[in-house]
């Protein structure tokens, strides 16, 4: 039905010259880019701890909304409309998470007579609710995964429900997303803990507790479609994104188009897309997620989200227009003016191949745990178009910048476009080569082994890639000894006189303790003759002479006579970190913790239950004096909003050292396992 004349003067009257941005970090900036190229100034908000972050200099004005965390500063609906209400701002974008699918805030946006650069407040309730928004699906003949999407929330109905589904089964907050609230619960024995978990972490980041049960697909591919709706009845969609590869169901890397997706698929898809859209009378940008059985062939909504997704870069690098690049901020705040499309769906033509990567602050080998802290050193991979590559790098973060445990980890998106999937593939793996982060524990080197994975590189990989390559993705690679005595060479020649008793052009040796793969291991340093050192570990022995450098910044040095290398050190207290063109080499210069939370880890007769990252003691999972076994989950973390379950690392009689809710650093001893030996 075609929109009332009235509706169309109204809809067609605004113009946008100031925004605001609801939000942080790379998604502000993003934002900030496009209104600059349009001419539109830019209003940023932050919190106490990032009153010089790169998003509040990218704007033309900022201004703070409270103290971390996201309660007392991002999620404050009320004091953000406050501030673009006295500054004059036309239209609010709220980004992505916090905000962003918060009907009541889009609701007083609107009525404060700013313009909501999103959908209408009644889509994104009807959407933003998992459950309603299956009924719905279900009423407009989309298909939908079977499970129980009702309101009676008791555990005891859950629990039926859940018998009656079967397992395994997933649990899901109705207003989640990013994986949040999210759990696959396996047996009926620990369906409560895991839905008691669920309702928690709900809580916390959506303020509604309320979950969603449903069939749990053991083989899926996760694929999503960009659609995109005008105010006068106009709907397209933008193709599709797989996001497949995901680690605790918060996606890795992302891609468009999906892989061995036909012209038929992926048409089918999109068509159903457009019409969920439609169904809620939808506007804007959204993205509608669909759970792809690999087994049958078939495709089952699974939940839309109602604003712009963190992944929509790959669509707008391979998306041409009548042959111009597609922006979709900029479609966003054109939309939100209430200009009408200039285009159809047919004048809409994909081009190439583009793959993202996330870049977390994580430690992946310790189950992706989220970390925080100092970004020491950046060094970002060159953007640009190289030939059949082009790279972009979305980020909130620079040197010097820290990593707040208080919000996502996330530090960057990296993004290549190639001419075909191989190109962009090759060009992602060079650009992570490229990308230096020293001071914090990332994903980087993962990235690395994902990409040269032989089942990514054919593509169509399913949600289960990470966990049936983990060997692979997560070994340790072997640390090249020259990289070792490069690192305890410039830890010497760094280091203040008093820290070593070393003397240049003398024959003392210095020796420089390091953890090489989780081993004590000293390296000895001396000078043999002027400029030129013989440094020595347990496996090894190399003469080392530095050597100009060619590339401003860096060092150089002919090792052994025979090689010679180009690479920065960062040399800190407690590590020290080579820069080579292969990547990153960081090495511990105290000795580790003997424990962090799991059973590898702690294996070998640790008795210490150390908290895995900053955080607080959400939870007891058995009593005070309780007999354990080893594995067996003892307590929750609540880290950034997450729950971490932290098992014991061997038998015995457990004795916890912390209360429930009280604060606890990385590597404090929260409990101790005592046994007869």
């Amino acid at each position: 039905m075609r929109p009332s004349r009235s509706l169309l003067e109204e809809v067609q009257r605004r113009t946008i010259n100031k925004v605001l941005v609801a939000n942080r970090g790379e998604i502000a900036c993003r934002v900030f880019k496009t209104c600059k190229t349009l001419g539109i100034r830019t209003v940023a908000v932050y919190c106490d701890a990032e009153s010089n972050g790169k998003h509040v200099q990218h704007a033309d004005e900022a201004f703070r909304i409270g103290a971390p965390p996201a309660a007392t500063s991002y999620l404050r609906g009320e004091t953000i409309v406050q501030v673009a209400k006295d500054h004059g701002v036309d239209a609010i974008h709220p980004g992505y998470g916090f905000l962003s699918e918060n009907a009541e805030f889009a609701k007083n946006v609107l009525e404060a007579g700013i313009e909501f650069i999103g959908p209408p407040s009644g889509a994104i309730i009807s959407m933003g609710s998992k459950s309603e928004s299956k009924i719905i699906m279900t009423d407009a003949g989309v298909p939908v995964v079977p499970g129980y999407h009702g309101e009676d929330q008791t555990e005891a109905h859950l629990t039926k429900e859940a018998a009656r589904i079967g397992f395994p089964l997933l649990i899901k907050a109705v207003s989640g997303g990013g994986g949040k609230g999210m759990k696959i619960v396996r047996n009926i024995d620990e369906f409560s803990t895991l839905l008691q978990s669920a309702q928690r972490e709900a809580t916390n980041f959506f303020k509604d507790d309320r979950v969603l049960l449903e069939r749990y697909i053991e083989r899926p591919r996760h694929v999503e479609v960009q659609v995109f709706c005008d105010k006068h009845g106009n709907g397209v969609f933008f193709f599709e994104r797989d996001c497949s590869v995901q680690r605790r169901y918060q996606k890795v890397l992302e891609e468009a188009p999906a892989p061995h997706f036909s012209a038929e698929l992926r048409k089918s898809v999109g068509d159903v897309a457009v019409k969920a859209a439609k169904a809620v009378g939808y506007v804007g940008a959204g993205t509608v997620e669909f759970i792809f059985d690999t087994e049958t062939n078939e495709f089952y909504f699974m939940e839309m989200n109602t604003r712009l997704q963190v992944e929509h870069p790959v669509t707008e690098e391979i998306i041409l227009i009548k042959g111009r690049p597609l922006d979709l901020v900029r479609l966003q705040i054109e939309t939100a003016e209430g200009k009408p499309f200039d285009f159809t769906q047919e004048d809409l033509a994909i081009n190439g191949c583009c793959i993202e990567a996330r870049v977390f602050a994580e430690s992946p080998k310790n189950n992706f745990l989220p970390g925080s802290g100092n970004l020491t050193f950046v060094e970002e991979p060159a953007e640009g178009r190289f030939g059949d590559v082009k790279v972009r790098l979305d980020t909130g973060f620079r040197s010097g910048d820290d990593v707040l445990v208080h919000y996502d980890p996330m530090i960057a998106k990296l993004i290549v476009w190639g001419t075909d999937r191989p190109t962009a593939l090759r060009g992602l793996r060079k650009a992570l080569d490229d990308y230096h982060i020293v001071g914090i524990s990332t994903n980087i080197e993962f990235l690395k082994k994902c990409c040269d994975n032989e089942a990514f590189a054919k593509g169509g990989v399913t949600t289960k890639f990470i966990e049936e390559h983990k060997e692979t993705l997560l070994a340790e690679d072997k640390l090249p000894t020259n990289v070792t005595a490069l690192a305890a060479l410039n830890a010497v020649l760094s280091a203040p006189s008093n820290e070593f008793s070393f003397h240049v052009n003398g024959s003392s040796k210095a020796n420089v303790p390091f953890r090489v793969h989780g081993a004590a291991e000293s390296v000895s340093v001396q000078e043999v003759q002027r400029g030129s050192y013989v440094v020595s570990g347990p496996t090894f022995s190399h003469t080392i002479k530095p050597c100009a450098a060619l590339k401003p910044g860096y060092s150089a040095a002919h090792i052994d006579g025979a090689l010679r290398v180009e690479y920065k050190p960062i040399v800190l207290p407690h590590q020290v970190a080579i820069l080579l063109p292969t990547g990153t080499y960081t090495l511990q210069r105290e000795p580790l913790p003997e424990g962090f939370g799991d059973v590898k880890y702690q294996a070998g007769g640790a008795s210490r239950v150390l908290s895995p990252m900053p955080g607080k003691v959400a939870k007891f999972l058995v009593a005070n004096g309780a007999t354990v076994v080893q594995g067996q989950n003892v307590l929750i973390v609540e880290a950034m909003k997450m729950e971490h379950l932290v098992k014991a690392p061997k038998d015995g009689v457990i004795v916890f050292s912390f209360k429930e809710g009280q604060m606890a650093g990385a590597d404090q001893v929260l409990a101790t396992i005592e046994t007869s030996d």
